[in-house]
Parts: structure tokens; C-alpha cells; sequence
């Protein structure tokens, strides 16, 4: 069989896979699976041999849910091996999905990952990685029911207070190269620390702290990375997302120790704090300037590509991205629609590395790099103006000063594209987007960030005659203005 058919039919049955879930059928799952397929949950450590256990585990598991549908974000196929990265949504109706905290009647959203090894069209391994829970989406009525039976557990408190633990092992782990590394092949614990120059004390600790994470396999002894990290946090793929990582790592972790002051007087936290604007200082340090740039593509990179398929880009014949950095949006928008031009707006230092940037995609004829700053100058103009990430660094006043100034420069039915990890409109849901507000609080003077709801709002008030709030990929959303 060539390789396409052969990635065509894998793709297929792990389509039937996903299928047969959303209707919890299992009559219709099994036969997909080979007579001794492997089932694994490595970050509960459960390991299940052949069909039968794969079924008890199915039954189970789906016998505790309701209404289930599963989304599928991005994938990655060969001739022998799918990962796909997808979101679960579903009504908990009872208890046998383990480790789930949750009360019986909740709506969930839950992120996950699954591998799949394929042996002659069927799965021999499935590997499911979770992130319990991505979203509660609604605690239902059995959320107010009486617990009087239960007593009060300390586990969510200690594991939210002590989170920092397993996020500077994470950090650390991208700061040396873990993945990088295992990306090569995999390695016992004393080859590994070895490369890496690590001393022997502790190294053995620090790779299982990681399996127990979810961010590493281990068996036999031996360590690789799970199909995430291998994909994403690799630095030789282009898919590397690690770059945000390893800002946080070397920047934003210890200036978030200085949150209760901020939270006491409104200041800024960061390097710059009693001084020069962030900005400023970052813009003026050329290295800096380049991994910021790089971060900030890793950080967007999901959302850009959700934006080139989800927005009707067949309308338009060009756009600019505002704020562009190292361009990452617009070279997945380009890469996308080959009828598309667009251009690249930021500071004039920041030219030569968008142009590198493009250049390697072999873009440069379609993108080009306009310099400006947009509180100073005129926007250029396009059917299509794109700011991602950017109106949260700003006061109330300087968001509605963009948002005109970008309503003046659109063409009538031009549109204008938001995209940050907008906080949900009730203020509950949206974590990430709510600790990155704080985090404004640590890296700017006025900066925060918003619900769907207020952009909307922003938008109308400037005068667009409509507006919608679309999710893309994991905290993000974009809010979308027609003039």
C-alpha cells in the first residue's frame, strides 16, 4: 500500500475511534482494535493487554458519561502512528472515570491527547494523555447538592499551592533540553543526565517527576518523550512551542513573586519596575528583543493557525498584522490561502528578524515588513487588520484608541481580527486568561485582560456594525468586527 493510502485509512479508523466514543458504542469501537492492543494511561499508570480490558475500561469509563462529543484540534499521521491532540466535552453521570473531582452532573471540558500505534489498519496502542479537567464548563445541580458525608479534602489546595513545583520542573526541563534531547531517541536515566550534565544526586527524581507529570514515558528504564512533548517542545521542529517556556523560565517565574506588592499598589513587577517602560527596555536589547519575538510566536502559534482555517479568508485579498512580532500569524495565514498578500507592523528594529522569519518560508514575495510604531502613525491599510496578543498590554483609553484607529483605517466591510485567551464573559472558566491579566499587572503600567463581551462592546462603540466571539484552540478566541 503507498504511503498516502496508508495515511488515509489510518486517519480513517481513528475517525471510527472517535465516532464510536461520541455515541459511547462499543460494538462499533472494538473491532478496531487489534486482538492485543495495548490500552495505556501513563500519567495514572494504567496499562491494559488486550481487547477484553480495553472493553472493561470502555464500559467503565463511558458508563460515566453522557452526551459526549470529542473535537479534534491538530494531528500528526505516518503510516503507522496518529497523534491527535482534540478536546472532549461530556456530562459526568456517575464515577467510573478515575481522578475525576468532580460533582456527578457536571459538564466538562477536557483536553487530551491520544497516540495510536496502527498495525495493518487497526489500533495496536492507544496512549491517551489527559489534562483533567481543561474547563468546567457548568457544575450542574449536583454541585449545590449536601456533601455532609464527605469531609473536606485538602488535595486541590495543596496541589494549587505547591503548582509551582511542577511548573519550575517543566521550566527547567525546557531551560536544558530534556525533549530535545529524547527527540533524538531514547535514553536510561544515567545516559540522559549525562548529556545533559546533571549531577547524579537528583537527576533520577527529576526525569519521574516529569513521567508522573505527563511530560515524559518511561519504560523498561527507559525515557522518551510523550507524542507532545516530541512534537512541540522539540527545538529543532518547527512546531516548538517552547519558546514562551523559556521566557517565563528566565523572565516572568520570578517577577511573579513579587505579585502581592503589585496587587497592593497597581505597579508593574518586572525588570523595569520604578523605571523605563517595558517596552522600551525590551526593544532596546537586540537578544532580548529576538527571544521575546520567538516566544511569542511559540504563544500564538496554535491560535494563528485556528485563525487561517476558522476565518473566511476566501473574502479578502489582504491584511496586515498588527503588532506582528516575528510574524508567525501572518506566515500561517499566507502559508493557508496562496491568494493572499500581507504585511508585518511592529517597531522598525524588529524588521530584520520578521524578515528572516519569512524568508525561511519562502514568503518574502507575498509578506512584507512595514515599520511603525501605531500609537504614533498610521496603520497600513488592508481589507483585513489582525492584532494578536496585543490590546491587553494597554489601558482601557489605549484600547479604544486602537480599536478607532483601526475602524478609521478598514475599508466598509473590511474586518478587524482580535485573538488573545479572552477571559469568559462570567469570569469563572477562562484560568489562564484571568492569571494572564495578572501577569499584566507584573509586565505593564495599565494592562489586563478582557471578555468576549467587552471587546464586542469596544467594537460597536468605534462603530462596527458586527461582531462575533469565536474559540480557536485551547484559552484563546478571537473577537471579530465588521465595518
Amino acid at each position: 500500500m503507498r504511503t498516502e493510502e496508508a495515511v488515509r485509512e489510518n486517519l480513517a479508523v481513528v475517525d471510527a475511534h472517535f465516532a464510536s466514543e461520541s455515541g459511547s458504542e462499543l460494538d462499533k469501537v472494538l473491532p478496531l482494535y487489534t486482538d492485543d492492543v495495548v490500552w495505556e494511561s501513563p500519567a495514572r499508570g494504567i496499562v491494559l493487554h488486550g481487547k477484553q480490558a480495553a472493553a472493561e475500561n470502555y464500559r467503565r469509563t463511558f458508563g460515566s458519561m453522557d452526551d459526549v462529543k470529542v473535537t479534534s484540534l491538530r494531528r500528526f499521521a505516518t503510516t503507522d502512528r496518529v497523534v491527535d491532540d482534540s478536546i472532549a466535552t461530556f456530562r459526568l453521570v456517575g464515577h467510573g472515570v478515575v481522578n475525576a473531582p468532580l460533582p456527578v452532573g457536571s459538564t466538562v471540558e477536557l483536553r487530551m491527547v491520544h497516540m495510536f500505534d496502527m498495525r495493518d489498519g487497526r489500533i495496536a496502542r492507544e496512549a491517551v494523555y489527559e489534562m483533567w479537567p481543561h474547563a468546567l464548563l457548568d457544575s450542574g445541580p449536583a454541585a449545590a447538592a449536601p456533601t455532609a458525608a464527605k469531609e473536606p479534602s485538602p488535595e486541590r489546595i495543596m496541589q494549587l499551592g505547591f503548582g509551582f513545583w511542577g511548573s519550575k520542573a517543566l521550566l527547567s526541563a525546557v531551560e536544558i533540553g530534556v525533549f530535545t534531547e529524547l527527540a533524538k531517541g531514547p535514553l536510561d536515566a544515567g545516559k540522559l543526565a549525562k548529556r545533559l550534565g546533571l549531577h547524579k544526586r537528583s537527576y533520577r527524581d527529576f526525569f519521574d517527576s516529569l513521567v508522573a507529570l505527563g511530560m515524559l514515558e518511561r519504560r523498561d528504564g527507559v525515557y522518551s518523550n510523550t507524542p507532545e512533548t516530541n512534537v512541540l517542545l522539540d527545538r529543532a521542529k518547527p512546531s516548538y512551542i517552547g519558546g514562551i517556556l523559556e521566557m517565563a523560565n528566565a523572565r516572568i517565574y520570578p517577577f511573579w513573586g513579587g505579585l502581592t506588592e503589585g496587587l497592593r499598589t497597581g505597579e508593574r513587577q518586572n525588570d523595569t519596575k520604578g523605571s523605563t517602560d517595558f517596552f522600551q527596555t525590551l526593544y532596546g536589547d537586540p537578544q532580548r528583543l529576538r527571544e521575546f519575538l520567538q516566544a511569542m510566536t511559540g504563544v500564538s502559534m496554535g491560535a494563528s493557525r485556528a485563525i487561517a482555517r476558522q476565518f473566511p479568508w476566501d473574502r479578502y485579498k489582504s491584511f496586515v498584522d498588527v503588532g506582528t512580532a516575528q510574524g508567525g500569524a501572518a506566515v500561517q495565514i499566507a502559508l493557508a490561502h496562496p491568494h493572499l498578500r500581507g504585511s508585518g507592523y511592529d517597531l522598525p528594529t524588529v524588521g530584520p528578524i520578521f524578515e528572516e522569519y519569512v524568508r525561511s518560508f519562502d514568503l518574502h514575495e507575498r509578506l512584507r515588513f512595514v515599520p511603525g510604531d501605531f500609537f504614533k502613525e498610521d496603520l497600513p491599510a488592508a481589507d483585513v487588520i489582525v492584532m494578536g496578543h496585543i490590546l491587553h498590554d494597554w489601558n482601557l483609553e489605549e484600547k479604544k484608541r486602537l480599536i478607532a484607529k483601526v475602524y478609521a483605517t478598514l475599508p466598509r466591510g473590511g474586518a478587524f481580527i482580535v485573538y488573545e485567551a479572552l477571559i469568559d464573559d462570567e469570569r469563572r472558566r477562562n484560568a489562564f486568561g484571568l492569571l494572564m491579566s495578572l501577569n499584566m499587572l507584573i509586565e505593564t503600567p495599565g494592562g489586563f485582560d478582557y471578555t468576549g463581551a467587552d471587546c464586542s462592546q469596544w467594537m460597536r462603540e468605534a462603530g462596527f456594525r458586527e461582531t462575533r466571539v469565536e474559540h480557536l484552540v485551547g484559552p484563546d478566541s478571537m473577537v471579530v468586527g465588521i465595518k
